[in-house]
C-alpha cells in the first residue's frame, strides 16, 4: 500500500489552506484583511524565541492556522493554546486540524470573556487580525481585552503591513502600553513588521 509522504501531506494541506483562505476572502474581505495567508516566514518571526514553557497562549484571528501550527511545533502543549476565530469555515477547519486546541468561534473584541485561561492567565497573546481596517473603538476593546487576559509580564505580539504599529499612540498611552518593533519579514507578501506590545513598567 502506498503511503503519502510528509512533504506531500504538507503540500496538500497548504493548497487546501490557500483555497479556504481565498473563499473566506471573497465572503468577507474586510474581516480577512490580507489577500493571501500569512507565510511560514512570518509565522517563524511571530513565534521567535518561544519554548515549550511559553504558554498559555491566546491567538486572535488564526485564519488558516499557520501561527497555531508554529506554536505547537515549539512544543507548547495543545491544552495551553486557545484560538478565537470569527469565521465559521476557518473555525471548523481549525477544530478539525487541531482537535486538542481550544477553538472558540467568536469576536476577538470579547477576548476577556472568551479566553479559557481567565483574567491574568495567559503568558502570550498573538494577534493575526487586520487592526488597520477596524474601527478604533474595536481595536481598543481587542487590545484592552488582551491585556486583561495576560499575566503582568505577558506580551501581545502582532504584525502589520503598514509603516508603524497599527495601535494608535494615543491608545497605547491611555492603556499604559509601549511597543517594540521586533523584525521585518521582507519576503512575506506583502512585507510585514512584527511588534511586541508590553505594559510600560515592563520596558523600564
Amino acid at each position: 500500500m502506498r503511503t503519502q509522504s510528509s512533504g506531500s501531506s504538507d503540500e496538500a494541506q497548504s493548497a487546501s489552506s490557500r483555497l479556504l483562505f481565498a473563499r473566506e476572502w471573497l465572503r468577507a474581505p474586510l474581516r480577512v484583511g490580507a489577500i493571501v495567508p500569512s507565510s511560514a516566514r512570518l509565522a517563524q518571526a511571530m513565534t521567535q524565541g518561544l519554548t515549550a514553557a511559553s504558554g498559555p497562549v491566546v491567538e486572535l484571528g488564526p485564519g488558516t492556522g499557520v501561527f497555531t501550527a508554529a506554536l505547537l511545533r515549539f512544543g507548547i502543549p495543545p491544552a495551553q493554546v486557545a484560538v478565537i476565530e470569527a469565521g465559521e469555515h476557518f473555525a471548523s477547519d481549525l477544530a478539525r486540524r487541531f482537535p486538542q486546541v481550544a477553538v472558540i468561534r467568536g469576536d476577538a473584541a470579547r477576548v476577556r470573556y472568551l479566553s479559557p485561561f481567565g483574567p491574568g492567565g495567559a503568558a502570550l497573546a498573538i494577534c493575526g487580525l487586520p487592526l488597520l481596517s477596524m474601527p478604533p473603538a474595536k481595536v481598543m476593546r481587542i487590545v484592552a481585552g488582551c491585556m486583561t487576559v495576560l499575566k503582568p509580564d505577558g506580551e501581545l505580539r502582532l504584525f502589520t503591513y503598514g509603516q508603524r504599529c497599527p495601535i494608535p499612540s494615543l491608545m497605547l498611552s491611555r492603556l499604559g502600553l509601549v511597543t517594540q518593533r521586533r523584525t521585518c519579514v521582507s519576503l512575506n507578501i506583502p512585507p510585514a513588521s512584527v511588534y511586541a506590545v508590553l505594559r510600560r513598567e515592563q520596558s523600564a
